[in-house]
């Protein structure tokens, strides 16, 4: 289950608690695109657990995208950091 919260000061910081699987992945692009044109965007990560593969994809998408990964995990982050090696 992903628990998404939302603030704003400056930029839009979505806080993500729980597991990303690939239903929730959708749901975030939604929610980025909506956000897109106002303000820089911040995934923070600090509370997310449980990631899979097609999460990890979307976590270097969001980067490449310029998405800033605020707290993100090690583990996730060596994760990103092997597929964009792979890439």
């Amino acid at each position: 289950m992903l628990k998404v919260q939302r603030s704003a000061n400056g930029q839009v910081v979505f806080k993500l608690s729980g597991q990303i699987d690939a239903e929730n992945i959708a749901e975030l692009e939604t929610l980025i695109r909506s956000e897109a044109n106002s303000r820089p965007i911040v995934l923070d990560l600090k509370d997310l657990i449980l990631v899979n593969r097609e999460a990890v994809s979307f976590l270097e998408r969001c980067e490449l995208e310029s998405i800033t990964l605020k707290n993100c995990p090690a583990y996730i982050r060596e994760w990103i950091t092997r597929q964009r090696r792979r890439s």
